[in-house]
């Protein structure tokens, strides 16, 4: 098993001798690290410059997993300052990392908005609206964003263009005072559990969760959209001494760790549901995580998270999947093949599927912390 974590490159990412796409030559550009690999422990610990665009300073981050669908920097705000206004041709999802503050929002032709925020809050400016973010405390403020720039970027090829476009989309954002409160939860029935339709999240640590056993015993998931997206994201939460089935779908998606500690096991399909029984399982992923951490599985990779910590782990993943924008190439890799078995053509390894190994590893990691194993009954 290979252990991976998080490596900033002095400005180029992916292969040596390749050819970079817009967005890659893009992020060079600005100046900040850029920080690679398959997971980063504490996003809040990457070394960040300053950055001349958006104020402040920041970084990148390029995971494996992201492959061009989606772009992701973490940023600081010194106390009592704020970033520089911007507004761009793509859409943004801003989780509060440490810190309180405020955001403005605004587009021509409609009143300013001013909605306040604090550690966990996770909200998204409307596409192409212009927005500042103040911080209103004496402590730093650090923000962790993951946007689908990228893809901007790289059909447009022109920054100039994403930057200074002045279409206002009134369709996304039409200044209403409420916006930016608790939205509405619609529970789309039997098979395809809640949608939370809200474009700003207090505190997404102690937001309530629904129950969704499909993903794992005890496993709690809650999709949520924002700002009329594509890019859109769910809170999943799994009991003490319990981890997630494995499984897999497209890439771009972006796993934060907001409560306990434990790992996450990756490994692309072609090694089969039991790796290490196969003989290659010194080709599984390990990234081990905490609060703070970021993790992003690439293509049809399976993936595992695993709680090793005293409470419950909760995650939150930002990714495509809108129900009401869909987008194709989501809808190939992913959509509800993540519930089916993949005995039945899904993309889900049951547990009684899953290579025995990864139990007995779970369970030694148990051990060490002193915790006790809360997994069902596993048969073979």
């Amino acid at each position: 098993m290979a252990t991976q974590q998080g490596r900033t490159t002095a400005g180029t990412p992916g292969v040596a001798g390749r050819r970079l796409s817009t967005y890659e030559r893009w992020i060079q550009q600005e100046g900040v690290p850029i920080v690679e690999g398959y997971g980063v422990e504490d996003v809040t610990m990457i070394p960040r410059r300053p950055w001349p665009r958006l104020g402040g300073q920041g970084a990148f981050i390029d995971l494996a997993g992201m492959e061009g669908i989606t772009g992701m920097y973490v940023a600081e705000i010194p106390p009592r300052g704020a970033l520089n206004p911007e507004k761009h041709l793509y859409e943004e999802l801003i989780y509060i990392l440490q810190g309180k503050g405020a955001t403005e929002i605004w587009s021509d032709g409609q009143a300013k908005q001013v909605f306040e925020w604090g550690e966990g809050s996770l909200f998204s400016p409307p596409l192409n609206s212009r927005h500042r973010l103040y911080n209103g405390s004496n402590e730093p403020v650090f923000l962790l964003s993951v946007t689908n720039a990228p893809i901007a970027m790289d059909i447009f090829h022109s920054s100039e263009f994403i930057f200074t476009s002045q279409h206002v989309f009134t369709d996304r954002y039409d200044g209403r005072k409420n916006y930016f409160e608790e939205g509405p939860r619609v529970d789309r029935g039997v098979g395809y559990g809640v949608v939370w339709n809200t474009n700003f999240i207090p505190n997404v640590k102690d937001a309530e969760i629904d129950p969704e056993e499909r993903k794992g015993a005890g496993v709690l998931i809650t999709v949520f959209e924002m700002s009329d997206n594509a890019l859109v994201g769910h809170m999943a939460e799994w009991p003490v001494g319990r981890y997630h089935k494995a499984h897999y779908h497209g890439g771009g998606a972006v796993l934060l760790i907001v409560k306990s500690k434990g790992y996450t096991l990756m490994w692309p399909r072609d090694l089969g549901i039991r790796p290490y029984e196969a003989g290659h399982g010194d080709k599984v992923i390990r990234v081990d995580w905490k609060e703070g951490s970021v993790v992003s599985p690439p293509t049809a990779w399976f993936h595992q998270h695993f709680n090793t910590g005293p409470r419950p782990a909760r995650q939150l993943a930002l990714r495509y999947g809108s129900t009401k924008h869909r987008v194709r190439f989501h809808n190939v890799m992913s959509g509800e093949g993540v519930y089916v078995n993949v005995k039945e053509g899904g993309t889900l390894i049951e547990y009684e599927d899953e290579d025995p190994q990864i139990r007995r590893d779970y369970e030694a990691a148990l051990r060490r912390e002193g915790i006790a194993c809360q997994m069902p009954t596993q048969t073979t």
